[in-house]
């Protein structure tokens, strides 16, 4: 809680936890309640990091939309899965406050040139050896799909009918 009574929040509405993105990543939402409305984001993956700084609310602690564009692209990351930090630093300690953290899935690491995906519905019998074979014309590539699916494939060996798959694409 900010000073006076004041509540502190941000609410990362974009991107949502494990969404495929690209080397530009859009970040966006709901943040405010300090008084000089400063808040700062990172995107990290252990190795490398992109930051920066943006204003939200109105100055005087109310809060307002927010939408900023992060260019990823010169960034030296050597794993698929990227970390969105959003947060507002302490006037007094430097510390990190309210931060949210949402991890997503880094797609020029799955698939060089990596621009969109496209879904696919999972039918009875498929497997994703068949699926990668189909979309890449080699079903060795199936791990791009599991790279690019953490929440629906849990286990590489299971698929279920109507599962929607995504296909990162060049």
């Amino acid at each position: 809680m900010a000073k006076g009574g004041k509540v502190m929040s941000i609410d990362v509405q974009q991107p949502r936890m494990y969404d495929l993105v690209g080397s530009t990543i859009m970040v966006a939402g709901v943040a405010g309640g300090a008084f000089e409305a400063n808040f700062e984001y990172r995107v990290h993956e252990g190795h490398d990091e992109v930051t920066g700084h943006f204003m939200a609310g109105d100055g005087i602690g109310g809060h307002g939309q927010f939408q900023i564009t992060v260019d990823v692209a010169g960034a030296a990351f050597t794993l698929d899965r990227l970390f969105v930090e959003v947060f507002h630093t302490s006037p007094d300690d430097g510390a990190e406050l309210d931060k949210v953290v949402v991890p997503v899935v880094y797609g020029p690491k799955i698939v060089p040139g990596y621009r969109v995906y496209s879904e696919h519905v999972v039918q009875q019998g498929e497997t994703l050896w068949g699926i990668a074979a189909q979309h890449y014309g080699n079903g060795a590539l199936h791990h791009r799909l599991v790279a690019a699916n953490p929440g629906t494939i849990t286990n590489p060996d299971i698929i279920n009918p109507g599962d929607v798959i995504r296909v990162p694409r060049d």
